[in-house]
């Protein structure tokens, strides 16, 4: 075995999402050869990559039909998370990918979705961090299991006073609710509102991360204008529920965010409460809201599906308890969350690697 032939069998390994072979993308490094063992790290797009599996599986199989048979194959997995900032980098310098889940009406479970997503992110090797941008009604302390708790002041490099985002369940956490009493009303017209949103992105150390999750107040305004004129926003995801009156809201969320003074690519559209499945009935699915009514929104408008999130009670509990489901122990509901966020980084890898909306509609 020697170094080329195994660069020749890995160049017929394709990675899934890019369409393109792992030698070509410049994915594989550090190959070893000894005897009959060999082994070699393949760099993913994410440390959360949905395929890693996939991917090492199609190594060693390259390899021992093209190579040797007896080869014993060790695939190993690094990561760089790849990003498609081309701003000066003045503004949150160190977060590659900055996600806004956004709702055109409240009550879809918007907040619950943002927490989740931003956890199962997480759990699959991300540095992640979660700003609460619902200035009017934060719901980060409660959902986390914070609340009274106070961030710290530092001084960071040059910068003075800087605001360190708590942490919890490995992720880093902002929100207004953690600065001021939660029992005092936040009555703040529009230009307060957005000098706060400016404050949570210049004067709070995210420092390194890969994904920030920014969890939008509801509906179109002031505050989303103010975010995707501050921040180089990778693309939103949107949250509806199946009935009627959630989606005709969901569609000028939709149509805002193709406007050119805004012009943020959509990653998707994810279906929150989309059935309820009773604890004591797994297997059973009754569609309370209605049926796949964010599935052919999807579709009318041309978005990526990124999946059904269950109505199910221990959702609920644990946003209350201030330990999201994402840390319980529901499969059901996890694995729900899964495989949106999986769908949800594998949209995003694409569209870093500018692949166009075909393309990527056709792979989720």
């Amino acid at each position: 075995m020697t170094t080329e032939k195994i660069l020749e069998a890995l160049s017929n390994v394709q990675e899934p999402d890019l369409g393109k072979d792992l030698v070509t993308l410049n994915m594989i490094k550090d190959i070893e050869i000894s005897g009959n063992n060999v082994s070699f790290t393949v760099i993913l797009t994410t440390p959360a990559c949905p395929l890693k599996d996939m991917i090492g599986n199609a190594c060693v199989n390259a390899i021992k039909l093209l190579v040797n048979k007896d080869a014993v194959v060790k695939v190993n997995f690094t990561s760089n998370t790849t990003t498609k900032r081309t701003d000066p980098g003045s503004v949150l310098p160190k977060v590659k990918n900055i996600i806004a889940v956004v709702s055109g009406k409240g009550g879809v479970g918007k907040s619950t979705v943002a927490a989740n997503l931003a956890l199962a992110l997480s759990q699959g090797g991300a540095k992640v961090g979660l700003m609460d941008a619902d200035i009017y009604g934060p719901s980060v302390p409660i959902m986390f299991g914070v609340r009274g708790e106070r961030p710290m002041m530092m001084d960071v490099g040059g910068d003075k006073g800087m605001i360190v985002p708590l942490e919890r369940f490995g992720i880093k956490l902002m929100s207004i609710g953690l600065l001021v009493d939660e029992k005092s009303a936040v009555v703040w017209r529009g230009p307060m509102a957005s000098s706060a949103i400016r404050q949570f992105v210049t004067d709070v150390f995210w420092d390194e991360l890969d994904y920030l999750v920014i969890d939008m107040p509801p509906g179109t305004g002031d505050i989303h204008l103010t975010l995707v004129q501050t921040v180089p926003v990778t693309g939103v995801v949107i949250v509806t529920t199946p009935q009627d009156v959630a989606l005709a809201d969901a569609k000028k969320g939709i149509a805002m965010f193709g406007q050119a003074q805004v012009n943020v690519p959509i990653i998707g559209l994810v279906e929150n409460m989309s059935y309820f499945t009773p604890a004591e009935l797994p297997d059973h699915r009754y569609y309370i809201f209605g049926k796949e009514g964010g599935k052919r929104l999807a579709e009318e408008y041309d978005l990526p599906f990124l999946g059904q999130i269950p109505l199910v009670q221990s959702i609920r509990e644990g946003g209350d308890l201030g330990i999201p489901v994402m840390m319980g122990d529901d499969a059901i509901s996890k694995k729900a969350f899964e495989d949106f966020a999986a769908t949800t980084i594998r949209s995003i890898a694409m569209r870093n690697a500018s692949l166009n909306k075909e393309k990527i509609m056709q792979t989720i």
